[in-house]
């Protein structure tokens, strides 16, 4: 897959590929397989060789386990990304020092594992502890800054320091006094003593709610498997395969190239979880190919904006988000990923069929016949591919072992390449690149999730999140519609900036128990919050992911982002639907559930087509007709009730009848 820096995206994900070179390549290797085989020892119960003893215990306890975990991942943030943006060739001597400072401080953690949960040194921790928590505070700190950019630091830092003036903040916003504390550094020698506010640090660095808390707990348990999987289908060819594939099934068709591109990010988007990373690559492709076949730059752009950001949202994968989630609602992963289906299908189908429409309404065509593959012989020289999602997807649906469903289909993909590979063979290269990758990946993700960890423990700490789902719930009264939109609003200015997995750990801690409160469908309510906090992606002023589709397409960022907003409608108005309507997300009876999903498939097309101004079976439509009747159709069905769906069945039988009998001879004449 191509990889293609552009600096006016601020972190795509990428770290300095100038600094991953030589030795410290080989570093990042080594510290890559020992990250990795601790991981997989967790989620396997292993104790090889009995290595495990050196800690008393035939496994790491947990405590110390993410210690170690934060050692080798988080230290190797600072020799990726450089103190400043840009390319910085080799790594100064102050990146080092960090790097050496963090596993120290971190191991040191590790080592005493035990004895902080016992003797509740998040409380109440000796000098050279709580010395040691700061340096953690702080690198974690610097380590979101590098990995996750100015703006998400921002946010973090202000949380992080939150408890020292919560006592000084009014109504939900006020939080407990943060004490200080005399700090005796005669314990370490040093004939000083000094008051300092401590016990935030101590509960940030010690604690188990804030770094090495849930985030945490989810990318080690969790995540790394499926990184490496992510990382396994790009180096054996995967990426080029899906490209592939969707390009002989729909290249040929009107507008295909912005299909193929709806297609393939959208998957993609699902494995990653990073919109920005999707776009820069995927968008590589497929842009310049709608532009080519008559897409408007700022079109073309807009779609890939609302593809990949679409993708964090899709199953099987969803990302980070689906695990998490889980995770919070203590459910299954498959119950998740099952409520995710019909919303991520429905939005989807909307931009296909506005691809569709566009192409259609001006004359635009597929890809020439020579750039198509044959579809048999794509499928039979990466068949592997499909086989190893589909276990995938069998083990996290049908079996449920999300745990260790990742590493075993990444080994049937790595068998099946090194078998059937033929020009994509898995060679020892091949394997070396995979560590690599699955690494750097792991690393800004750690970079990235400490920092929210940290907002976690803030929010924990002083009770402000459950105080705000709770100034919300009083304000809207009894009427859930106001709820939800002061949630929405809520969600979608908390959301800017943020990655996919950051906005919905922070959403989930402030709003989510609004959700519950209101007496909502829990699954569907953290839905809700989600994908609004996901709209600052497509939405101007922010709309990262259409600035970064705008930089490869060479469109204007506002155009672009306005253009992303009205192709993304659907997403705008789909979680007000399943949250109110449960149906939509698989909650319900059958006959209800086949019913209300048929309604909404029809009341996306009308919506769609409205639009785009292409009504088939009609052909070309203007406001001044039929659009606006399409689109209050649309609405009106979407709107769940047997009323609405009557008057909405009117509707479109009155606007076929003067489309077919009017409009379409008019039209011919």
């Amino acid at each position: 897959m191509s990889e293609v820096a552009h600096p006016a995206i601020e972190h795509a994900g990428e770290p300095d590929r100038e600094r991953i070179v030589g030795w410290i390549r080989w570093l990042t290797i080594l510290m890559g397989i020992v990250g990795i085989f601790l991981s997989m020892n967790q989620v396997f119960n292993w104790n090889f060789f009995g290595v495990m003893e050196i800690f008393g215990v035939d496994l790491i306890i947990d405590t110390s386990f993410f210690y170690i975990m934060l050692g080798i991942f988080l230290s190797m943030v600072f020799l990726f990304y450089p103190l400043h943006g840009g390319a910085r060739k080799g790594v100064p001597w102050y990146d080092w020092l960090l790097f050496a400072i963090t596993i120290f401080s971190a191991l040191y953690m590790a080592y005493h594992g035990q004895t902080i949960i016992q003797e509740g040194w998040d409380i109440l921790a000796p000098t050279d502890a709580t010395l040691i928590a700061a340096a953690i505070a702080w690198l974690s700190l610097e380590g979101v800054r590098r990995a996750g950019g100015w703006i998400l630091f921002g946010v973090c830092l202000f949380f992080f320091v939150y408890p020292l003036f919560a006592e000084y903040m009014p109504g939900f916003l006020w939080g407990p006094e943060s004490f200080w504390e005399p700090l005796d550094f005669n314990e370490i020698g040093i004939d000083y003593v000094i008051s300092l506010p401590v016990e935030f640090v101590r509960q940030h660095a010690l604690g188990t709610e804030s770094i090495i808390g849930l985030p945490m707990r989810v990318v080690t348990r969790l995540l790394i498997g499926f990184l490496i999987f992510g990382s396994a289908l790009v180096v054996t060819g995967g990426g080029e395969f899906f490209m592939a594939f969707a390009t002989a099934l729909l290249g040929k068709t009107r507008g295909g190239p912005a299909k193929v591109a709806i297609v393939s990010s959208g998957f993609f988007g699902s494995l990653s979880g990073s919109v920005i990373s999707n776009v820069v690559t995927t968008g590589q492709i497929t842009i310049p190919t709608m532009k080519r076949t008559g897409y408007p730059a700022t079109y073309a752009g807009a779609i890939e904006a609302c593809a990949s950001t679409g993708g964090a949202l899709m199953p099987p994968v969803m990302g980070a988000v689906a695990f998490i989630m889980a995770e919070f609602l203590n459910v299954s992963y498959a119950t998740v990923v099952l409520a995710a289906l019909v919303p991520a299908f429905l939005f989807y189908l909307a931009l296909l069929l506005q691809a569709d429409n566009y192409a259609a309404r001006n004359g635009l065509k597929g890809q020439p016949a020579s750039e198509i593959p044959n579809l048999w012989d794509v499928v039979k020289g990466g068949w592997y591919y499909l086989l190893s999602l589909a276990m995938l997807i069998y083990m996290l649906i049908g079996m449920r072992i999300e745990v260790h469903a990742p590493y075993y289909a990444t080994g049937v993909l790595l068998l099946s390449s090194a078998i059937f590979g033929g020009s994509n063979r898995i060679t020892l290269k091949g394997l070396v690149e995979l560590i690599v990758d699955a690494t750097k990946n792991i690393v800004n993700i750690v970079g990235i999730l400490v920092g929210i960890g940290m907002i976690v423990g803030s929010l924990s700490y002083t009770g402000v999140g459950p105080a705000f789902s709770g100034e919300l719930l009083q304000f809207a009264g009894d009427d859930v519609l106001l709820l939800l939109v002061l949630g929405a609003f809520t969600s979608f200015i908390l959301g800017m900036g943020m990655t996919v997995s950051a906005c919905y750990i922070f959403l989930a801690l402030v709003m989510g128990q609004a959700v519950a409160d209101a007496g909502l469908n829990l699954v569907a309510g953290h839905l809700f919050i989600l994908y609004w906090g996901m709209m600052s992606y497509i939405t101007p002023p922010v709309a990262v992911a259409a600035v970064a589709a705008a930089t490869v397409a060479g469109s204007h960022p506002m155009k672009t982002g306005i253009m992303a907003m009205r192709l993304g409608t659907i997403l705008f108005i789909l979680p007000f639907l399943f949250v109110l309507n449960p149906t939509l997300i698989l909650h319900g009876e059958t006959f209800a559930i086949i019913h209300d999903v048929t309604t909404a498939i029809i009341a996306v097309w009308l919506i769609a087509s409205a639009l785009e101004g292409w009504l088939y079976w009609v052909g070309r439509v203007e406001w001044s007709n039929l659009r606006i009747p399409m689109l209050g159709a649309g609405v009106v069905l979407l709107y769940p009730g047997t009323y609405s769906d009557l008057i909405g069945a009117v509707i479109v039988a009155a606007i076929f009848a003067f489309g077919i009998l009017v409009l379409k001879p008019r039209a011919a004449s």
